[in-house]
């Protein structure tokens, strides 16, 4: 069992915590020389043992240095603070407590750091951990909501009935990565409840598409169809085999998969489109998250986010990220999802999913 520490006031440390960042600087830019092919590894070594020297007070200083030099550097700081915290710990000396809480709770802080101060709270005074977790629910890094959504689970699991209902829906309403809301869900449906999962996670479900257009030798990745230029519901255009035309296809997989099979057969070597429309109650920041295997291209009100000319290497949800500001009302959104002509049965998907959501994955939803 861990020992208790002593918590030491937060203003005990401001006095020296300058000099303190000062050196940790300098023994960080040591640490961020290191070469994978061991260059610089003497100079981290010297420079990690300089760190761990300084003793607890060193804590405020390293966090402060985390999520700023790369996960190399990440790795040599997390080390230096759990041997800190180590051989506090034997030595019953006492942490700063207080300032590592106090820089947890500061949301500005990087990501890495602020997980590395719940880290060396949990592993310093479990209870304060069980403390501060369960406040962590809605915080914008994944990791630290993950675990509050964990209590939260297990605490539905103990109780049955409407009991066991609400503390489900309680958190269904903050979760968001989709194990933990497969989890809940799954159990929602055997309290008889049915979870809308795609307005859950923001997909995007109806859309305007049209084609199949060429992909042969895969030169439809590059080749602009006239979808990329104009978005007429009305025009005809020569497609791959044909004159082609948009339809309105509204897609009913639960996990927001739009398959270009359906409306278009299993063909190779094609190019297929989806339009759709995304209304916003607000000007705001958002991100467009893409899921698919195939090649593609997203636009946002015609402007092209980002595009990947790859097939069949997996697909899984939030595979690809698009930060942009969406304006207030109507989005154009344009998706250009390209098949090639594989034969083997594993390359049959010529799909995506794609929704809108906040920085931690909370549905924006479209108000129309």
């Amino acid at each position: 069992m861990l020992n208790r520490v002593i918590f030491l006031p937060a203003a005990f440390f401001l006095a020296s915590l300058a000099p303190l960042r000062a050196a940790v600087e300098d023994s960080v830019k040591a640490l961020a020389a290191t070469g994978r092919e061991g260059a610089g590894n003497e100079a981290a070594a010297a420079a990690w043992k300089a760190v761990v020297s300084e003793g607890p007070r060193a804590l405020p200083a390293l966090l402060v240095a985390t999520g700023t030099r790369g996960v190399v550097v990440d790795n040599w700081l997390r080390l230096a603070a759990d041997a800190i915290t180590d051989a506090a710990l034997h030595a019953k000396q006492p942490l700063p407590l207080a300032e590592v809480e106090a820089f947890l709770k500061d949301t500005k802080n990087a990501a890495p750091a602020r997980q590395l101060a719940f880290d060396l709270i949990a592993k310093t005074d479990a209870a304060l951990a069980d403390k501060i977790e369960p406040g962590l629910v809605n915080d914008p890094v994944q990791e630290l909501r993950r675990g509050a959504l964990a209590r939260l689970i297990t605490a539905a699991k103990s109780k049955a009935g409407d009991d066991a209902k609400f503390a489900y829906l309680h958190a269904l309403d903050a979760v968001r990565d989709e194990d933990q809301t497969n989890e809940i869900a799954g159990a929602l449906k055997k309290l008889g409840v049915t979870v809308d999962l795609p307005k859950h996670f923001g997909f995007l479900m109806k859309w305007n598409v049209i084609g199949p257009f060429d992909n042969t030798d895969r030169k439809g990745f590059d080749t602009v169809f006239p979808p990329e230029r104009e978005v007429k519901p009305d025009t005809e255009y020569n497609g791959k085999t044909g004159k082609v035309k948009w339809k309105t296809v509204e897609s009913k997989d639960e996990r927001g998969k739009f398959d270009f099979n359906k409306p278009f057969g299993l063909l190779k070597g094609v190019t297929g489109y989806g339009v759709t429309t995304f209304d916003s109650a607000t000007e705001r920041e958002a991100e467009l998250r893409l899921g698919c295997k195939n090649g593609w291209k997203v636009w946002l009100n015609g402007e092209l986010l980002f595009s990947r000319d790859e097939y069949h290497r997996g697909a899984q949800m939030d595979q690809y990220k698009m930060k942009r500001r969406l304006k207030k009302g109507a989005n154009t959104i344009l998706v250009k999802c390209c098949q090639d002509e594989q034969k083997e049965e594993w390359t049959v998907e010529w799909e995506f999913q794609l929704r809108v959501c906040d920085s931690t994955g909370t549905a924006i939803l479209s108000t129309k």
